[in-house]
C-alpha cells in the first residue's frame, strides 16, 4: 500500500490506479530478470519488442479493435494530431467537418484550416457549450474527407450522447478523455486517437486507432513521423517511442480486465458521476450549467454562484485531502475529474464534503 496518497481530481496528468503503481514500482529496478528498467531498454531489444507486441495485444482485446485498425504508439499528444489528421486525410477533395463543442475541438478545427477546408458542420458556442448539438443540427458535407468530433469535453463537461451517423464519411474521433471508460465499436470509426494522461497512464504517449485503407493519402508536407502510412510501415518506431508511456498502458489494461473490462469500467462510471449530480441536483447552493442528456461522466463541473465560494470550496478540500478541483481557466468553478483510477470512496467523500461545505456556507 502507498502511503500519503490523496484524491486527485485533476483533468489530466490523472490519478493512475495505485496497484499500477505498486506493480511498476517493483519492476523498476529490474524488469523480470533482465537487469535493467523498461525505460533504460534499447527499443530495438528483444525484451523491450516484446513488451511492445504484448500492450498492442492487449489494447486490441480490451477495446476489440478489428484487424481492418492499426494501433499506432505515438507522441505529442492529442494536440499534434490536430495537425496529423488534415495531414493523412484532407487530401481526397480538400475539405472535412468539424463539430466545435468544446475548447480542444476548436483548436482542432482551427489548426485543421491551415491544410483545407475545414467546414463548421456543428457548433455548442451558442449554449456556451453547456450542450451537444442535435443529430437533426448536424450540416453534413457527404464529400468530406472525414467527420471530426471530441466524445467528452473536459473543460465545459459534456460528452456526445449519440454517434454521430455520416454514411460514407470516416468518423475521426479525440477520445483522450473518456478512452477506456467503456466500450467502444472500434469498427464505426476512421480514426481515434487519445493522449494517455487521463485514462492510459502517464503523459508522452499517444495512441492513435486508424483505419489501415485511410493510411496512404498524406499530403506532400507531411513528415513521416505524422505520416500514418510510414508509421504503420515502421511499427510506430520511425523514432524511439514514449517506451515507458507503452509499458505502463500494459499495466493498466491489465488492471482494467481485472475490473471486468470496459462494460465494468463504464458501470462504476455511471455510479461515481450519479453520486455528484444527484448531489448537485439536489442542492440550492451548486449548480451545473450543463444540459443533462449530454453531461460527462468523467468530468463534473460545477458552480457555487460567486468566486469566493469557488476558491474557499477548493482550498477546504484540499485540506481534506482532495486536490485539484478548480475549473479550468476558461470556465472557473469546480471540476471533478472522475476518471476509471479515481475509486469510489474518493467520490463518496467528495460528496460528503459538499454536503458538509454547503452546510456551513447556506
Amino acid at each position: 500500500m502507498l502511503m500519503s496518497r490523496i484524491y486527485n481530481f485533476s483533468a489530466g496528468p490523472a490519478m493512475i490506479p495505485e496497484s499500477v503503481l505498486e506493480r511498476a514500482a517493483a519492476e523498476m529496478a529490474d524488469y523480470k530478470g533482465t537487469g535493467m528498467s523498461v525505460m533504460e531498454m534499447s527499443h530495438r531489444s528483444k525484451a523491450y519488442i516484446a513488451v511492445f507486441e504484448s500492450v498492442e495485444n492487449k489494447l486490441r482485446k480490451v477495446m476489440d479493435i478489428p484487424a481492418t485498425h492499426k494501433i499506432l504508439f505515438l507522441q505529442g499528444g492529442a494536440t499534434l494530431q490536430f495537425a496529423a489528421i488534415p495531414m493523412n486525410l484532407m487530401g481526397g477533395n480538400g475539405s472535412a467537418d468539424y463539430a466545435v463543442t468544446g475548447l480542444f475541438s476548436q483548436k482542432a478545427h482551427a489548426e485543421a484550416q491551415k491544410y483545407g477546408a475545414a467546414r463548421l458542420a456543428a457548433s455548442g458556442k451558442q449554449s456556451n457549450f453547456t450542450s451537444i448539438p442535435s443529430k437533426q443540427s448536424l450540416d453534413l458535407d457527404p464529400r468530406a474527407s472525414y467527420f471530426h468530433y471530441c466524445h467528452n469535453n473536459t473543460v465545459f463537461g459534456t460528452r456526445w450522447d449519440y454517434l454521430p451517423v455520416t454514411g460514407d464519411v470516416p468518423l475521426v474521433c479525440d477520445m483522450s478523455s473518456s478512452i477506456l471508460s467503456e466500450p467502444v465499436d472500434v469498427s464505426k470509426y476512421g480514426v481515434i486517437y487519445a493522449g494517455a494522461q487521463k485514462n492510459m497512464g502517464p503523459a508522452g504517449l499517444t495512441v492513435v486507432i486508424v483505419r489501415e485503407d485511410l493510411a496512404g493519402r498524406a499530403l506532400p508536407c507531411t513528415p513521416s513521423v505524422l505520416d500514418y502510412a510510414a508509421q504503420i510501415k515502421n511499427e510506430s518506431m520511425i523514432n524511439t517511442p514514449a517506451t515507458y508511456g507503452v509499458y505502463l498502458l500494459g499495466l493498466v489494461l491489465d488492471w482494467v480486465e481485472s475490473q471486468g473490462g470496459l462494460g465494468a469500467m463504464k458501470k462504476i462510471a455511471e455510479q461515481k458521476a450519479a453520486l455528484v449530480y444527484d448531489m448537485i441536483d439536489d442542492s440550492d447552493l451548486y449548480r451545473s450549467q450543463v444540459e443533462p442528456h449530454c453531461r460527462s461522466m468523467t468530468n463534473v463541473t460545477f458552480n457555487l454562484g460567486n468566486i469566493e465560494l469557488d476558491e474557499l470550496f477548493v482550498k477546504q478540500a484540499a485540506g481534506r485531502g482532495m486536490t485539484t478541483l478548480k475549473g479550468h481557466r476558461a470556465t472557473g468553478g469546480i471540476r471533478a475529474s472522475l476518471y476509471n483510477a479515481m475509486p469510489l470512496d474518493g467520490v463518496r467523500k467528495l460528496v460528503e464534503f459538499m454536503k458538509e461545505f454547503q452546510f456551513n456556507n447556506t
